[in-house]
């Protein structure tokens, strides 16, 4: 199921103009990116099969790349429902028939959370929209069932209701007044402390920098709009070079034995004497001409 689903997906994002790069043994089965759209994608038959970890990483590496995580799942122990949000460990969840209407710019409002499903309300929307059709304060809440007080918060806090309570704001004002949930915004921040040699060194030269695991290098750094996928050994990840191209990052390798042919490879203590980060970008860069 899940081979289909891979295929499946990978034809709506062709359609849609995206190019994209399928990963084998890493937290995310797809990278995709449009213009500057990048997606991080991890599809799974059941969304509850995904770790802690992958999730965290899946959120440290698309805040390197500028990238949007996403998981795709039928169900998440039980089948999830066309047009909601999920989430699993901060990540947005979705199905396959949700996804390809976000492909489309039609964006759910509902999200399933611990409330059950509920829609956010834009409140000022909603006090411009009341007063363009003179509805009063009491006028109002006689129609939604609701307390005078209870619209004033709407109005003023941005309230979260339940959906029957949507489907009732609804027949009154239509889905202008409620918040679209654009899965395609998301940025997460990282949250991986720099322990190695290597990454705290990335730091120490200005970059933001991460280890990683899961995918087909070692550490990430970024400065500014430079990205620097490192690996550490000997023998570079053929996925790494075809994921750098696709973000237009750059490769570097620190080996022990054997230098790497045709990619940047610096000795761990070669990596460790550069003082300038225009430097190390400067080497690497070299290596793209």
């Amino acid at each position: 199921m899940k081979a289909n689903l891979l295929e499946t997906i990978g034809v709506l994002l062709l359609k849609k103009g995206y190019t994209l790069k399928c990963l084998t043994r890493t937290c995310f089965d797809i990278l995709a990116r449009k213009e500057d759209k990048i997606l991080l994608i991890k599809v799974l038959e059941d969304a509850n099969a995904v770790s802690q970890e992958y999730a965290q990483q899946m959120r440290n590496l698309s805040f390197y790349i500028d990238a949007s995580p996403i998981i795709i799942a039928e169900k998440a122990g039980a089948r999830l429902e066309d047009y909601v949000i999920y989430s699993r460990f901060d990540i947005y969840t979705l199905n396959l028939a949700t996804f390809s209407n976000c492909l489309e710019n039609r964006f759910p409002f509902a999200r399933r959370s611990q409330a059950g499903l509920t829609v956010s309300v834009i409140g000022r929307k909603m006090r411009e929209m009341r007063e363009q059709l003179g509805y009063s304060l009491n006028s109002l809440s006689k129609k939604l069932g609701v307390s005078s007080r209870m619209i004033s918060k709407y109005e003023t806090e941005d309230a979260k209701v339940t959906l029957k309570r949507a489907m009732r704001i609804y027949d009154v004002f239509g889905a202008a007044v409620f918040d679209k949930i654009n899965v395609f915004s998301s940025k997460p921040k990282a949250a991986n402390p720099c322990r190695s040699d290597v990454s705290r060194k990335y730091v120490e030269l200005g970059f933001d920098a991460a280890e990683t695991r899961n995918v087909p290098f070692n550490v990430i750094a970024r400065k500014e709009k430079e990205i620097i996928l490192t690996g550490l050994g000997d023998k570079p990840n053929p996925q790494a070079a075809s994921m750098s191209k696709l973000i237009d990052a750059d490769n570097l390798m620190i080996f022990t034995k054997k230098k790497p042919k045709e990619i940047p490879a610096l000795t761990k203590q070669e990596f460790l004497e550069f003082e300038k980060a225009n430097e190390l970008i400067k080497f690497v860069k070299e290596f793209r001409k």
